[in-house]
């Protein structure tokens, strides 16, 4: 039977789907192996929301024609839909799908090897199969499922794909499309099926999370998956992916704080504290809007794990625009702040704005927030010393030279103790004694 190594690259939404991959090739009798020499087949699920990541998928595609110049190197995702348009694919590249026909994985490669068994000679120079569709205008979800995860005891559950908000400087909506919703009835059929495989903790995660019901009928929305979820025997958590200011309403957070397997950990995407700044990146709320959010989650939760990305750098962006920036993600006071530096993508409106920033400064800009994040977090953490919190632990880990039981608190804290004790996938309630037993 055919060896398969997969590769993944950027979001939860991407791993989702390369673990819904490798099930669906399990069940169909293909030996998964490691992403090393020695596959027959090499699957790599590629992203773009960055230059970098670009190159990451780039590089993970040559490698793997490297380890097996007789493989067939397969690239799925993000990179290859937002190259759709050039017709320009890298010859090392034998099969080429994008998103939204994820699903037809099997039945791809059982054409390709069809069409393609006598052929041992020289590879061509240009791609042999290509499985695309026009995903800015397709209406479906990708029907993809799991039974399990490589995590033994949580699991990301995707909900929703696509986004429609085209923020100035995104190149998501365009290489994952509208947004489109699974039906309640199905996320519910695999949060059972994980809960009967020893799963605890659920999260939710889509590419524009707030949005997901909009295409379904009134009644749907995020608020109604989530008490639905709620009710399935089994998950005794529920954490949230990311999460737009707007949806952070009285009503939406009084809902979540009644509900005791929601986790108080809420990433909600900021990009900017400056309203200049956040008025050329579209999106559509101000600096102040934003903080009142803030402020509904913390009256309704205590002590809640505020996260949030931030982009350094974007074009435009002045000293005092940024100085603006940091003064507010200071003022909030995050658990943690994720730092991009602006990465400018072609066909997104930020890409021909003027007085772009150059890398010096943007490297500056983002050292200056690593910073103040570093002492937020540490100043987060400390809040915690001398309580008691409850972990879901996961695995055993060294730490410091000893061997620890680590894992997880409802605020996504890393906890470790010192016991022989096996944990793996219990719930326990730990007081925290020092800033040394949480680690990163």
């Amino acid at each position: 039977m055919k060896k398969v190594a997969l590769h993944n690259l950027g979001c939860k939404v991407n791993a989702y789907e390369t673990e819904a991959m490798q099930e669906m090739l399990e069940k169909a009798g293909y030996e998964i192996v490691p992403f090393k020499e020695g596959a027959d087949i090499y699957i790599i699920n590629t992203c773009t929301v960055t230059n970098i990541a670009d190159r990451k998928s780039r590089q993970m595609l040559h490698r793997a024609r490297r380890m097996n110049p007789a493989a067939v190197v397969v690239a799925a995702g993000c990179y290859v839909q937002a190259q759709e348009e050039k017709q320009e694919v890298d010859p090392c590249i034998d099969i080429v799908i994008g998103n939204n026909k994820k699903q037809d994985l099997l039945k791809i490669l059982q054409e390709y090897e069809n069409e393609h068994a006598e052929k041992e000679a020289a590879r061509p120079n240009a791609v042999s199969v290509r499985e695309m569709l026009d995903i800015n205008h397709t209406k479906e979800y990708e029907p993809l499922r799991l039974s399990k995860t490589g995590e033994h005891t949580r699991a990301y559950i995707k909900v929703q794909d696509g986004c429609n908000q085209f923020c100035s400087y995104c190149i998501i909506p365009f290489a994952r499309g509208r947004v489109r919703s699974r039906a309640k009835a199905d996320v519910l059929e695999e949060v059972r099926r994980l809960a009967e495989n020893g799963y605890q903790e659920v999260v939710l995660t889509g590419i524009h999370l707030s949005s997901y019901g909009i295409d379904l009928e009134e009644t749907e929305s995020l608020l109604s998956l989530i008490r639905a979820v709620h009710e399935v025997r089994g998950i005794r958590r529920i954490r949230l992916g990311s999460l737009e200011p707007r949806i952070i309403t009285e009503e939406f957070v009084q809902e979540l704080a009644s509900l005791e397997k929601i986790c108080p950990h809420f990433h909600l995407s900021l990009q900017s504290g400056c309203d200049t700044t956040l008025k050329r990146m579209n999106r559509r709320y101000s600096s102040e809007e934003y903080f009142e959010k803030c402020l509904l989650l913390r009256k309704y939760f205590d002590n809640p794990a505020l996260t949030t990305d931030v982009i350094v750098g974007f074009p435009g962006e002045t000293e005092e625009e940024f100085e603006q920036s940091r003064a507010f993600v200071d003022k909030v006071d995050f658990y943690e702040t994720h730092i991009f530096k602006y990465s400018k993508r072609q066909g997104t409106k930020a890409a021909v704005m003027e007085n772009q920033v150059p890398e010096q400064v943007k490297a500056q800009r983002s050292d200056n927030l690593l910073a103040l994040n570093e002492k937020k977090r540490r100043d987060y953490e400390k809040s915690f010393i001398g309580k008691e919190v409850e972990v879901l632990f996961e695995e055993e880990t060294e730490v410091n030279g000893s061997k620890k039981q680590t894992g997880h608190t409802k605020e996504y804290m890393k906890i470790a103790l010192d016991t022989d004790e096996n944990l793996q996938n219990c719930i326990v309630k730990v007081e925290i004694e020092n800033d040394l037993q949480i680690i990163h």
